[in-house]
């Protein structure tokens, strides 16, 4: 799912690029100019910019870390190509497991890869455990580090779904029918489906007590989270509200989660969601950070920052949220990393990119952040995969 959020970001990059060659504008402001159509959400931050431990986003030709990032001892860029997003550590933290659309990996939309943590993939193609059919998102290891979960619409067709970046002239999320949850092992063998209700039903994500398992379910006619053992019983809807909940994830100790929401206010914003919902699609500009306990008790909002706040993640100390944002740009553009207390407070900056950063996830023993980057990519389109060795 959230690799409809690069390609939003880069749909309109062609038609723009002639009109600002030819007044020889620097490769920088087209690619602003074209995320501030994919994100036209231009008011003013309702957070002062003053609360951000930020500073100036500079163009570094220094190396993979910018000067700003103190948080990264160092930096490995892993693939070299494509759309990649929403890599998850095995609970021992030997192997990943991503999405990618690499048409030099012979997909034509976002299938699973698996990796081992020190490999990278320049010259090489990781093997693909997903069945190659449909389109899939969001795998996650199960406890046993042989088997894992994600979404898949191949049930629905063995063909890529189309994937509308616009309906009337607004950008757009699909929001697929077909999307169920299943288990596979590491050979790409389905082993059991574990959601059968009519709609979507993906965003699935696993506790680190290894007992619960959260998604985004449209089940009751909106799009809401729930959670469920992992072996797919116990089903408890935990959120209740209108709006679009999604990408949630549990604290370090299973008893909190995280997730970004899109909920409509006015009475306009409300009726243009439902219709949007109706085809099957929502809109992404306008995303705050919520948490609550695992039951869904003591819900609360944690960001008030306007824009699109999403793929937040916890810290391994439990104590803090990593998060990617659009915040401090009046244009929609770049995306940076922050990271913000669980009480909202103490805000601060930890990526300096003058692209996109996002997906931030931690190894289980908090010692690596892998994450999504446009950095070093030769000034193209290509998302590809991070991994940070982190200090506080």
């Amino acid at each position: 799912m959230f690799l409809m959020m690069i390609n939003i970001i880069f749909a309109k990059l062609e038609k723009y690029y002639h009109l600002l060659n030819s007044i020889k504008m620097k490769f920088k402001i087209l690619l602003i100019l074209a995320i501030s159509l994919a994100f036209s959400a231009c008011k003013t931050n309702k957070k002062e910019k003053a609360d951000v431990e930020s500073g100036e986003t500079k163009k570094w030709e220094g190396g993979l870390i910018f000067p700003e990032e103190v948080h990264f001892k160092t930096l490995k860029q892993i693939t070299f190509g494509g759309d990649n997003a929403e890599a998850y550590w095995s609970f021992d933290d030997q192997q990943l497991i991503f999405q990618s659309n690499n048409k030099e990996w012979g997909v034509a939309c976002d299938q699973m890869f698996l990796m081992n943590v020190d490999e990278t993939f320049k010259d090489s193609i990781p093997p693909m455990i997903s069945t190659g059919l449909g389109r899939t998102t969001c795998a996650y290891f199960l406890p046993d580090n042989k088997s894992f979960v994600y979404g898949s619409t191949h049930l629905g067709g063995k063909e890529c779904p189309p994937a509308p970046l616009r309906r009337e002239g607004k950008y757009v999320w699909p929001i697929y029918e077909t999307y169920d949850i299943f288990v596979a092992d590491l050979e790409g063998n389905i082993t059991k489906q574990l959601t059968t209700e009519p709609g979507y039903d993906a965003e699935a994500t696993v506790s680190p007590k290894g007992d619960k398992i959260v998604f985004t379910s449209m089940r009751t006619g909106d799009l809401e989270l729930f959670t469920m053992n992992i072996d797919g019983t116990d089903v408890k809807q935990i959120t209740d509200q209108l709006g679009y909940d999604g990408g949630a994830f549990f604290s370090p100790d299973g008893t909190k989660l995280i997730f970004r929401s899109s909920r409509p206010k006015t009475a306009v914003a409300i009726k243009e969601y439902q219709d949007l919902l109706k085809e099957g699609l929502v809109q992404p500009t306008e995303m705050e950070l919520y948490i609550c306990n695992a039951d869904g008790s003591d819900l609360r909002q944690l960001t008030d920052l306007g824009n699109a706040n999403w793929s937040p993640f916890f810290h391994p100390s439990g104590k803090k949220i990593l998060f990617s944002s659009n915040f401090e740009s009046e244009r929609g553009f770049p995306f940076n990393l922050y990271m913000i207390d669980l009480d909202g407070k103490n805000l601060e900056r930890v990526t300096h990119g003058e692209t996109f950063d996002a997906f931030p996830v931690f190894s289980n023993d908090g010692k690596k952040l892998i994450f999504s980057s446009n950095r070093n990519n030769g000034g193209g389109h290509d998302t590809n995969l991070f991994i940070a060795e982190w200090q506080d």
